[in-house]
């Protein structure tokens, strides 16, 4: 491994004392709050709050030493990351777990994944490789574009067929963002965005009908308040039920009461705003909005293409699934099933977070470091 580290950080000390702590800090905070959360969704730490806090140690050792190898190393394996990420989504096709009429999940024996998660992170690797070694005169011509749609299309439709039409929708996105700020012209995206008409038109009639009904029922839930409708009224409920202070740790009723579905998951930040109110919701935000803001500053720092690009696509990428999340809940999008990043229980969606920061703490680490074109 040693080939890989900076010649500039030469110590286990200097490179351990060269990361943002502050970062690190509000992520284990955030974290932490999930476990607490999960403690009280059960009334103890089974079934979910240990397995949370064992995840976050793991995750946490993973992301330190993600962040502290050179990022010379992360630039070479781009590729590869990529390739093992679509062949461990093509393997969910033959070989995925069924649960709940999804094939999203792969068994491998001590642990079990759900590769979309992490197929994320190798995509945004892959791309940032891709442009960082693209001259900017060749950005936004068409044949230059095709093997990045390409990238982005494979992996999004094998998702789109487990089916998991959130989590495709929002891989899609992570993608666009990432071509957006590689500097793709803005002609793309308008041409882009028309073309979402007919788009929609087909994808509306390849939705299966429990995800027709999803979409439906946000435009009214009141249509379907004891089928279709009764997570997002509930989760409005909950929150409202909170005020300005919230309920107490351990004294949501919509919650405890078991009114509120699929609360150690998606809904885990309607339990948190019914417990501890506007103010709690308010400063878990601002944690979440500080973490968004050094990821832009840890992008502008960086001296390489590669670096920016990784740097801002993972802050994004972070952005949307946060926003997803709560607007979801709130009842501003449609409950697609999209967890809220550190706080919901999922080992996938854990480690994939903690792989995204990790890169995000290794981009400061290195910001001085250059990178070669070819």
């Amino acid at each position: 491994m040693s080939q890989f580290l900076s010649p500039r950080l030469n110590s286990f000390q200097g490179r351990l004392a060269s990361l943002n702590w502050l970062l690190v800090a509000l992520i284990t905070s955030i974290s932490l709050i999930g476990v607490m959360m999960l403690y009280s969704v059960a009334d103890g730490f089974e079934p979910w709050s240990i397995r949370h806090l064992i995840r976050l140690i793991v995750g946490l050792a993973f992301m330190i030493t993600v962040a502290i190898l050179d990022i010379k190393f992360w630039f070479r394996i781009a590729y590869f990351v990529y390739v093992i990420g679509l062949l461990a989504l093509l393997s969910v096709e033959f070989l995925g777990d069924q649960m709940m009429g999804a094939k999203r999940w792969l068994d491998l024996g001590l642990v079990t994944i759900q590769p979309s998660e992490p197929m994320r992170v190798g995509l945004m690797l892959a791309l940032a490789r891709y442009y960082h070694n693209l001259p900017f005169e060749h950005i936004s011509r068409p044949q230059w574009l095709a093997l990045p749609l390409l990238m982005i299309i494979v992996p999004a439709f094998l998702i789109f067929k487990q089916p998991d039409l959130g989590t495709s929708v929002l891989f899609s996105l992570t993608g666009v963002s990432v071509l957006f700020l590689a500097g793709l012209s803005w002609r793309y995206f308008f041409a882009g965005g028309l073309a979402l008409i007919p788009a929609g038109w087909i994808t509306w009639n390849m939705l299966l009908d429990y995800q027709k009904k999803r979409v439906l029922t946000f435009l009214d839930p009141n249509t379907d308040p004891l089928g279709s409708g009764y997570h997002i009224l509930q989760s409005k409920i909950a929150i409202g039920s909170g005020g300005l202070t919230g309920k107490g740790f351990m004294q949501g009723t919509q919650s405890n009461l078991n009114f509120l579905p699929e609360k150690h998951t998606d809904f885990i930040f309607t339990m948190y705003a019914e417990e501890m109110g506007l103010y709690g919701a308010l400063i878990l935000l601002v944690m979440y909005l500080i973490i968004l803001l050094m990821g832009y500053l840890i992008a502008t720092q960086a001296r390489s293409a590669f670096a920016r690009i990784l740097a801002m696509s993972i802050s994004v990428s972070f952005f949307i699934y946060l926003f997803v999340n709560v607007a979801m809940v709130i009842g501003l999008l449609p409950v697609v099933g999209v967890p809220l990043p550190l706080m919901s229980y999922g080992g996938t969606s854990m480690m994939t977070v903690m792989f995204g920061m990790g890169l995000l703490l290794n981009v400061q680490v290195n910001r001085y470091t250059e990178l070669s074109v070819k």
